[in-house]
């Protein structure tokens, strides 16, 4: 089996992120992309996060319709911080040693990936994809690379998304600010952000 994991906050889950697993799924022939929501992500200690429920619920929803996504509360059920070191373990034990697994996540995030916990190891475990918006520029994370082990530097490889331009940090001030979100997030996230009254 070949199985993506798609890692994030989803706070709130949009397009970008469904083009993004399903462009990786369709460029590297993944069996079954899963949804990952982060319960207690490290990098954002001390920030404001959506209730996880919330997050999961919105998942859920968006992914319904593609019979490949599924969605793991892996993170969400184990205490702590979430560590991709942890959910790629489970993952392994779940699957079994001959399953190939990919992270999918933003470039962004890929070039803090050093500061990950076990980056070596991470990468030994799984193949990582970087979704990217048209126009990024590959510099900082070919200087990533370069600091990496030569035998693990193709472990890393970029995917352009076009529909990465949506952010959830601007679609959580959008609609603070009382300013449509429809077309930058499934009808059902959006029904579910105004019943709920989320990021008001």
């Amino acid at each position: 089996m070949r199985i993506g994991l798609m890692g994030g906050t989803f706070d709130p889950i949009h397009y970008g992120h469904l083009v993004a697993a399903e462009g990786a799924r369709h460029a590297l022939g993944l069996d079954r992309v899963f949804f990952v929501p982060a319960a207690c992500p490290p990098h954002k200690v001390g920030r404001p996060i959506t209730a996880a429920h919330h997050r999961h619920t919105m998942t859920l929803l968006a992914t319904l319709s593609n019979p490949a996504f599924a969605v793991s509360t892996i993170e969400l059920d184990r205490p702590g911080p979430s560590y991709t070191i942890d959910t790629l373990a489970v993952f392994r034990h779940e699957w079994g040693p001959a399953a190939d697994l990919t992270f999918i996540t933003g470039a962004d995030a890929l070039l803090e990936i050093l500061n990950w916990r076990a980056p070596e190891e991470l990468l030994a475990a799984a193949r990582f994809v970087a979704a990217t918006r048209p126009g990024y520029s590959p510099e900082g994370l070919e200087a990533v690379r370069q600091r990496l082990p030569e035998n693990l530097r193709p472990r890393i490889t970029t995917l352009e998304v076009p529909a990465l331009a949506i952010s959830s940090s601007d679609l959580r001030y959008r609609v603070r600010q009382g300013c449509p979100i429809k077309y930058l997030v499934p009808e059902l996230v959006e029904d579910y952000i105004r019943k709920e009254g989320l990021y008001r």
